[in-house]
């Protein structure tokens, strides 16, 4: 990819994934993103339209990927699930 991938909207993607997302054997799954992290959480695992991205501790990422459009679609899925769905508050 040509372009640096916002670290704070991953994570934002993630946890909204995460909070709104179906349980499934230690993974959530939101609109056909796949999200969970490694067994100490410093790792955040992202996987869906044939793209798996590893962001790691201090924000470095690795994504995996077949063509240009199937990252282009992912990236684009991160945006929309981040801007779709709310954080739910601690007190909720």
């Amino acid at each position: 990819m040509k372009n640096e991938i916002d670290h704070r909207l991953v994570l934002d993607a993630f946890e909204k994934i995460h909070q709104h997302g179906k349980a499934e054997q230690g993974k959530h799954v939101l609109e056909g993103i796949t999200g969970y992290t490694d067994y100490d959480g410093y790792t955040v695992f992202l996987e869906g339209h044939n793209v798996k991205m590893r962001l790691e501790f201090h924000n470095k990422y690795h994504l995996d990927y077949e063509s240009e459009r199937d990252a282009e679609l992912f990236l684009k899925k991160l945006k929309q699930i981040s801007r779709d769905y709310s954080t739910k508050s601690i007190d909720e």
